[in-house]
């Protein structure tokens, strides 16, 4: 068997996320469609977790693991292969040897995402900032994002479906890192944690924005941590501002600057 680390960027605004679906088109499917023309067998793409629809990713990892090849194809070759096949919005940006065992989602021990706010409305970055026409207070927000820290119940944050809620999953998360800063025009929220569940970035960034417009009080957000409530669900901030910025394993730091995203290196 062999075994790739497949490091990708893409713009989610066309998918329905990143997990494969049936009559959606979506970033695992569109991988799996090139790599039906690049190979001749059947192969797995994995992902390091499901980026919903609308949601952007700066660095998706994923293994790509193929039964033994008649020719060795190099990393590059793999490589250029895929983003001869690909559409404009999904990209490979790096491909790299992994052990046969390697495993995307498993291996992952920490998840990044960075989250922009808009403060003026913008010709051009639309699909990837949400703009709010409101003042904002960033400071009182950054206060609110270091309740986040440590060990919480994100039960008011995300959203379960049935199967989840039968199975009684944990909502239970333990975030290592929570910031607000800004840059130029933009307020950026970014969060580091060993996993997230579904919608939690949003809900966490749609309650933050009500910190920033003074509607909501210091205690009635951290109250929010301890006691479920479903009241975050109607400010649950849109998908074009969200990107999953960096997915680490065992060895890897995080080196994040505090900037916003840049499309160009």
């Amino acid at each position: 068997m062999h075994t790739w680390k497949l490091e990708i960027e893409y713009e989610g605004t066309r998918y329905r996320g990143w997990q494969i679906q049936h009559n959606a088109k979506t970033v695992q499917g569109e991988l799996m469609e090139a790599a039906r023309q690049l190979f001749s067998t059947r192969v797995e793409i994995g992902g390091s977790g499901r980026t919903d629809a609308g949601v952007h990713a700066i660095q998706q990892i994923a293994h790509l693991k193929a039964p033994e090849l008649k020719t060795n194809l190099t990393p590059r070759q793999l490589q250029h292969g895929f983003n001869d096949i690909l559409p404009h919005d999904i990209n490979i940006l790096k491909v790299m040897n992994a052990p046969e065992n390697f495993d995307a989602r498993k291996h992952a021990i920490k998840r990044y995402y960075i989250y922009q706010i808009s403060t003026r409305r913008t010709a051009f970055g639309k699909n990837f900032v949400w703009w709010i026409k409101d003042n904002l207070d960033a400071k009182a927000m950054q206060t609110a994002a270091e309740m986040l820290v440590g060990r919480h119940n994100f039960e008011s944050f995300c959203e379960m479906d049935e199967a989840k809620k039968a199975a009684k999953m944990s909502t239970v998360v333990n975030v290592e890192h929570a910031e607000i800063f800004t840059a130029g025009d933009l307020i950026c929220f970014r969060i580091g944690a060993s996993h997230f569940l579904w919608k939690m970035v949003r809900r966490i960034v749609g309650m933050l924005a009500e910190v920033g417009r003074a509607n909501l009080t210091y205690d009635s957000f951290q109250r929010m941590l301890k006691f479920p409530t479903n009241a975050p669900a109607k400010f649950t901030a849109p998908p074009s501002g969200l990107f999953l910025e960096k997915v680490l394993y065992k060895g890897d730091e995080a080196n994040l600057p505090r900037r916003a995203v840049s499309f160009f290196g």
